[in-house]
């Protein structure tokens, strides 16, 4: 035990040593990653101290624990033969649960060690992943109130839609609540069927769950006693019994033919599932719930790149999907804009162009204008000590140096504003530097309500069930990212009075964010809120070798190279099919953008976020398989029914009123109906779990569903003698429902649909 408590701290040492020596080169002086990797260090530091601590315990109990047995045997013979055996029992128990508890203790706080090492190292998106192969699926969820089927208001009204699922959950739910009153926890499992539309398996627990409480029953007796007592619902068209207990339920005709109706008369409208979070209205005010949702996140001085990717089209998707429903979505952009770099970045500013204060810099390329100040910063002692001058400057709000950090800030919004408006993403900038002096209030109020400890000069924040404390005040008295993210996650609270927040990072993050979340909870900012906070975690993008996607040249690919290329590659797909002397020069060119960002939004989407993804365009714009190009095809070939036939919008719309949408005379007819009505059940699914791959499955489903019916059942017929043309308003009417779907999903993906291609 000496041996190795000995040897803990002789590498303790070591390890500070060599931080000293590296940390002290130039090159690390203004390096914002090794800041952040060097306040992660001094967690490992603090950490491995614990486990010193731990053992020096360990040490000193073994002891006692032998002293006490010497006790009980000098004892023995003044007691009886049966009160002796008793606490020798009692003294083994304590001795092994203690020694068996320190044991797990410390294996447990060694793997949390090892598994928190992972997590403090990829803190930049860059870093993180390097490290995603190894990481767990996360969306982490907290929120005081468990989720549920969202069976209120599933029947839709004139401004909400129907969605079938939920309402046949709750329908099941009612027949079970009242044949087996005496048991609310029975389970509800109503799933869409393979062989039929929907199925409820809820026959088999229900009777293992009865037998196991003494009332013997069959499956096939508990499946007849749940329909026996389903309530009477437009709904239903028949329901049969297979297997062992399995309820199989046809959705009616007559119904699927009615929501069919109200999509082409009322549009698609979104589903009512507001109260997935708590309004927080007062004094009986109605408000719309209010989502604060953090993505993308680029840092000022350094160009978007592919890691920036999943994190804003992911963020934007969600964002879009919130909106459509109904939810008060606030978009936050939380810009990396404040640090060290800044002294060197305005030093340079301030050298290169003196004029800066009266006339506006011509930067042109903020990234070589970055590496210039780098170089000087690391040779010229002179110009090393005024960047420093000039970050304290920045930390005490001089107006000069304020002013020339913003002129910095202002250079790359143009670079990300246009990203950001290629691809059509709206969002709100709030970096770092907005929460400068709400982090000074946050430490006052951690303070006074006692939830700081000061640990080896430190001010940290112990949690429940996380063995790792916050850091919310360095040695040096300076803060961390613990502290603003704390201050951040407070305002969003209580000056936003957000309902709901969403944080879209990596998975690298997951630890660190699980940590806020229960931060935020201790000290009370939570209290009294219904409000439901995620971190929507994913995966990296990798290359078609499998490994981490980078040029050739072995460097993280700018963003803006990526959009170009797929540009590039968009142009040549429309030209291989001579659509440039089909389209007008306007249209060819909203085509080659339309096709390239859509390749490169739904690659992304379409895996699920918790695992990497390859990167291909070629996969991307292959017009086979679940693709966008496949569903932008899809699209277009079914905009164009209606202009071959000649059939305009208004008079669609003035169709659906009357005609009768018998959809049972064609089997094919009645599979893309039944699809069709599925989207609002999808979207609410979507919503709740944040996974949009769920909603890009529904798209293909619906869009090889018609390419089924449309090679099968003619729209419109020429006849061959007389020549006459027939149209079926019916089948032009499913199709119009089709596109309109289709559409709105496009929308909800971030991604520009076109009427021709």
């Amino acid at each position: 035990m000496d041996e190795a408590l000995q040897r803990l701290k002789q590498q303790e040492d070591e390890v500070k040593e060599l931080e000293t020596q590296l940390f002290s080169r130039p090159e690390f002086n203004d390096n914002r990653k090794i800041e952040e990797l060097r306040a992660e260090n001094e967690k490992l530091n603090y950490r491995a101290n614990i486990l010193i601590r731990n053992i020096e315990e360990l040490k000193k109990q073994q002891p006692q624990a032998i002293s006490t047995g010497a006790k009980h045997d000098d004892n023995k013979d003044k007691k009886q033969p049966s009160q002796t055996k008793s606490n020798e029992k009692k003294q083994d128990d304590s001795k092994n649960n203690k020694q068996q508890s320190q044991t797990k203790s410390t294996e447990k706080k060694q793997d949390d060690s090892k598994t928190n090492k992972q997590q403090s190292q990829t803190k930049s998106s860059e870093l993180n992943q390097n490290d995603n192969k190894n990481k767990k699926p996360t969306t982490t969820t907290t929120t005081t109130s468990n989720k549920t089927y969202f069976t209120s208001g599933a029947q839709g009204d004139s401004q909400h839609s129907y969605r079938v699922l939920d309402t046949l959950i709750s329908l099941f739910e009612q027949a079970i609540r009242k044949a087996f009153p005496e048991d609310v926890t029975l389970p509800v499992l109503v799933v869409p069927g393979r062989q039929t539309d929907y199925q409820c398996n809820s026959a088999m627990p229900i009777a293992q769950k009865l037998t196991a409480a003494g009332k013997k029953i069959a499956p096939t007796e508990v499946a007849k006693i749940i329909v026996e007592n389903l309530p009477k619902h437009e709904i239903f068209g028949d329901i049969q019994f297979s297997g062992p207990g399995f309820i199989n339920v046809t959705i009616a005709a007559a119904f699927v033919s009615e929501q069919i109706r109200n999509i082409l008369l009322k549009g698609i409208l979104p589903p009512n599932v507001l109260n997935i979070v708590d309004n927080h209205g007062s004094q009986g005010e109605h408000k719309k719930p209010k989502v604060v949702i953090d993505f993308s996140a680029p840092n000022i001085a350094k160009e978007m790149h592919v890691g920036h990717l999943r994190s804003t089209i992911i963020g934007d998707s969600i964002a879009r999907l919130l909106e459509y429903v109904g939810f008060d979505v606030l978009r936050l952009n939380h810009l990396g804009d404040w640090g060290t770099q800044f002294g060197m970045l305005i030093a340079h500013l301030r050298d290169k162009f003196p004029e800066y204060k009266t006339k506006s810099p011509p930067i042109g390329d903020l990234l070589s204008f970055y590496k210039e100040s780098k170089k000087r910063f690391d040779n010229e002692p002179d110009f090393k000590q005024r960047a420093y001058e000039c970050v304290v400057k920045l930390q005490a709000f001089d107006p000069d140096i304020i002013h020339a950090w913003k002129l910095t800030c202002d250079v790359s919004r143009q670079d990300f504003e246009y990203i950001y408006k290629e691809l059509d993403i709206k969002i709100i900038d709030r970096g770092e530097s907005f929460y400068q002096s709400r982090m000074i209030d946050v430490v006052k109020e951690l303070e006074s309500k006692n939830l700081l400890k000061l640990e080896e000069g430190r001010k940290v924040m112990y949690l429940p069930d996380i063995d790792v404390p916050l850091t919310i005040v360095k040695t040096d008295g300076s803060f961390t990212y613990d502290t603003s993210d704390m201050a951040t996650i407070k305002q969003r609270l209580e000056e936003e009075n957000g309902d709901w927040l969403i944080y879209v990072i990596d998975s690298g993050q997951a630890l660190h964010m699980q940590s806020i979340f229960a931060g935020a909870r201790v000290a009370g900012w939570t209290k009294g809120k219904n409000v439901r906070i995620d971190h929507v975690g994913f995966g990296v993008v990798l290359g078609e070798d499998g490994k981490k996607l980078k040029s050739r040249s072995g460097e993280t690919i700018r963003l803006r190279d990526l959009l170009d290329e797929g540009l590039g590659r968009s142009m040549a797909k429309l030209k291989e099919t001579d659509r440039q002397n089909v389209l007008t020069p306007e249209e060819i060119e909203k085509a080659q953008k339309s096709v390239a960002y859509a390749c490169i939004k739904y690659a992304d989407l379409s895996h699920n976020r918790n695992s990497d993804y390859i990167f291909s365009f070629d996969r991307m714009l292959d017009i086979r398989g679940n693709t966008a190009a496949y569903l932008l095809y899809a699209y277009t070939r079914i905009r164009s029914i209606g202009r071959t036939a000649g059939v305009d919008q208004a008079t669609l719309k003035a169709t659906a009123h009357d005609i009768e949408l018998n959809f049972e005379i064609e089997e094919r007819e009645l599979k893309l109906a039944k699809c069709i009505i599925k989207y609002a059940d999808i979207f609410t699914r979507v919503l709740d779990e944040l996974l949009m791959h769920g909603l890009c499955e529904f798209m293909y489903q619906l869009a090889t569903t018609f390419t089924d019916f449309y090679d099968r059942c003619y729209c419109v017929e020429k006849d061959k003698v007389t020549g006459e043309v027939r149209l079926n308003y019916r089948r032009i009417l499913l199709c119009e429902a089709t596109a309109n779907v289709l559409k709105q999903c496009f929308e909800i993906l971030g991604i520009q649909p076109l009427e021709r291609m």
